[in-house]
């Protein structure tokens, strides 16, 4: 028989790019279960995030529930647990709390196919769906066996995000605010950092544009002391460090445009629906047939066809295969935003 669930708790502690590509199944969960509560457990440096989706009702963070999930567990109305990572002290918690119902990929932790009573299977290794499409697999004890194509996810994305008073200031000069998220923190192929510098120093020639340079403090100090001439450049601002993830978010949502490689701020940009440009390497599992960015407004470059010799080198932080996507082939599709923004919305014909 086909689950039903009033209160849904989905675990997600990972990083933020991740919990970002869970949400449309939180929304397709609503339209299977109408009137359903649904609480999202991370980790706090995600929940800023989680709490603008309007499908989520409610954010628990894993650090304000300790050890007692046992308690947390027993003490709440909820009757539907999905691990939609590994966790095992969830698993565990969630047997002795009595859930009645806990989802969990008895394919990928053995301790899951003990702990968990709606048991999916099947390996992400070998699957050639899109993240954001493999967590769909979690819905299966609903009796809803089909993952949406690419193109329906977008609409499976939610958000109310306010407007923040300081990016309005920072961003209202300018007619066009391009934001490069330059670092991934090590968890994607990078573009060369001397390419987002022949990329901004070729948006120079349009004064009318700026260039935001976002990411941890640490990043931000990275780029001071690596890439003078970038940081250096009038036309350029480094605020990484400077904003909350709320207040990225919202920096995000009232900019015009976002290039990354495959971190966090990528998979949200793209979500939110703003103009969003992915750099991928052809290589598993960091290319773009697993981690393209998804949005109504998100296009993606990946411009080798094979993988290079440094792609099976986890520790460099580019390659050759992001050195084949040139400043030039970034720059056209920087370039028809910007005058895509400048003939405004379209006018629809008279009938």
């Amino acid at each position: 028989m086909p689950v039903t669930s009033s209160h849904i708790l989905i675990s997600r502690q990972d990083n933020i790019g991740d919990v970002v590509l869970t949400l449309p199944m939180a929304a397709r969960l609503k339209q299977l279960n109408p009137g359903v509560r649904i609480t999202l457990l991370c980790r706090a440096y995600a929940a800023e995030v989680v709490r603008y989706c309007d499908d989520i009702d409610e954010v628990v963070e894993i650090e304000k529930i300790g050890d007692d999930l046992v308690g947390y567990l027993k003490n709440s109305d909820i009757d539907t647990v999905i691990l939609a990572q590994p966790d095992r002290p969830l698993a565990v918690a969630a047997f002795r709390a009595g859930i009645r119902h806990r989802i969990g990929n008895a394919r990928q932790k053995l301790y899951q196919l003990f702990y968990c009573n709606r048991r999916v299977r099947f390996s992400k290794g070998l699957s050639e769906n899109h993240e954001a499409q493999i967590n769909f697999e979690f819905l299966r004890p609903y009796g809803d066996v089909r993952v949406p194509d690419r193109a329906d996810i977008p609409d499976l994305y939610h958000f109310s995000i306010p407007e923040d008073p300081t990016s309005s200031a920072l961003l209202k000069p300018y007619a066009f605010n391009l934001i490069l998220h330059t670092k991934s923190n090590g968890h994607g192929r990078e573009w060369p950092v001397e390419y987002y510098l022949a990329l901004a120093q070729q948006l120079a020639a349009q004064p009318d544009v700026h260039v935001w340079l976002t990411g941890s403090a640490k990043e931000g100090e990275w780029l001071e002391q690596n890439t003078g001439e970038l940081v250096g450049l009038p036309n350029v601002s480094n605020i990484c460090g400077t904003q909350t993830l709320a207040q990225l978010t919202s920096f995000i949502k009232q900019a015009d445009a976002l290039i990354a490689s495959g971190t966090g701020p990528l998979h949200l940009s793209a979500a939110i629906g703003q103009r969003t440009l992915g750099l991928f390497p052809p290589t598993r599992p960091m290319h773009p047939g697993r981690w393209a960015a998804i949005g109504k407004r998100a296009v993606n470059l990946c411009v080798s066809e094979e993988s290079c010799v440094g792609c099976s080198k986890t520790e460099q932080l580019t390659c050759d295969c992001m050195r084949a996507i040139t400043p030039d082939a970034v720059m056209e599709v920087v370039q028809g935003w910007i005058e895509e923004k400048a003939a405004g919305p379209r006018i629809q014909a008279r009938a």
